[in-house]
């Protein structure tokens, strides 16, 4: 990427060099800016410089200490707009920047990789936290030694297939209220609650790509009625298209019932009570030498 010939222009000490930023949102959307004072172009993306983007000292480490620094620019709507950081269309985005010379944009380094955390808004403009790759690590692993099955509906872990039918639903919504209850029409072939866990996504309007988590699936009169836990970020219209999938509520039964994937399942359905091993004989439920499930 031109680094060896960046670190020679760099030591001649008479320099022309700018940061550039790429922005990668989850949906795939991406955006280029730069604090240079005009448009630069690279790696197949338009880096833009009429958003007054700059950024803070980047703080980097040795070991597992996450990397951080922080962007501000301004508020546009071609660029980033105050709507899309409020739907939520920013947060976890991908953040790469670059130290180039604008001279020659082949001399360049990346000098940063990360996600974007949180993002402030004033002023008409915005003020984002950049997080370094080993965020991902401050987080916990390992396996979970429980009943209830651990693996997330449809993951690489799970394998279940929502795509195939009878375990999704494609629509238009007739009913909004609060942003968070839909109302439907007969749903037919799919129970009262079956729903319910599972997932809404919006697929056409001004909140196309969000989704959120089903907290109830209810019937209505002549319909069915769809409540979100937390209402969407962004503005969602009678005749929107939506997805709404399966739940699961990760026990054994609904596994094998349900979904017909007990091969998958991350539970433990027979481990013992917390106290198995402290309980008298005398004072157990059944005492036939038999299991005690």
């Amino acid at each position: 990427m031109g680094a060896p010939e960046l670190h020679a222009h760099l030591a001649t000490g008479l320099t022309t060099v700018a940061r550039c930023w790429a922005i990668t949102r989850r949906d795939g959307v991406r955006f280029g800016f730069t604090d240079h004072d005009r448009t630069l172009s690279f790696a197949g993306l338009a880096f833009r410089a009429d958003t007054g983007l700059s950024a803070a000292a980047l703080q980097q480490a040795t070991g597992l200490s996450v990397d951080n620094t922080e962007a501000t620019g301004a508020l546009s709507d071609a660029a980033i707009s105050e709507a899309d950081i409020e739907a939520g269309r920013y947060d976890g985005a991908g953040v790469e920047s670059w130290l180039v010379n604008w001279a020659d944009v082949a001399q360049r380094r990346l000098m940063f990789r990360g996600t974007i955390g949180e993002i402030r808004r004033s002023g008409g403009a915005f003020h984002a936290e950049l997080r370094g790759l080993t965020e991902a690590l401050n987080r916990p692993v390992g396996r979970a030694f429980q009943k209830p099955c651990s693996a997330v509906l449809g993951d690489a872990i799970c394998r279940m297939d929502l795509s195939e039918p009878g375990y999704f639903h494609e629509g238009a919504i007739l009913t909004v209220e609060d942003n968070r209850s839909f109302g439907f029409g007969a749903l037919g072939g799919f129970d009262q609650g079956w729903f319910q866990r599972g997932r809404l996504t919006v697929l056409s309007g001004d909140a196309a790509g969000l989704s959120g988590t089903i907290k109830r699936d209810r019937l209505l009169t002549g319909g069915r009625g769809i409540d979100l836990w937390e209402p969407l970020r962004a503005p969602v219209a009678a005749g929107d298209v939506v997805r709404i999938t399966a739940g699961c509520d990760k026990r054994f039964d609904t596994c094998r019932l349900k979904f017909n994937n007990i091969l998958n399942f991350q539970g433990f359905p027979d481990i013992p009570e917390e106290d198995w091993i402290m309980v008298h004989p005398t004072l157990a439920k059944t005492r036939s030498g038999g299991s005690r499930r």
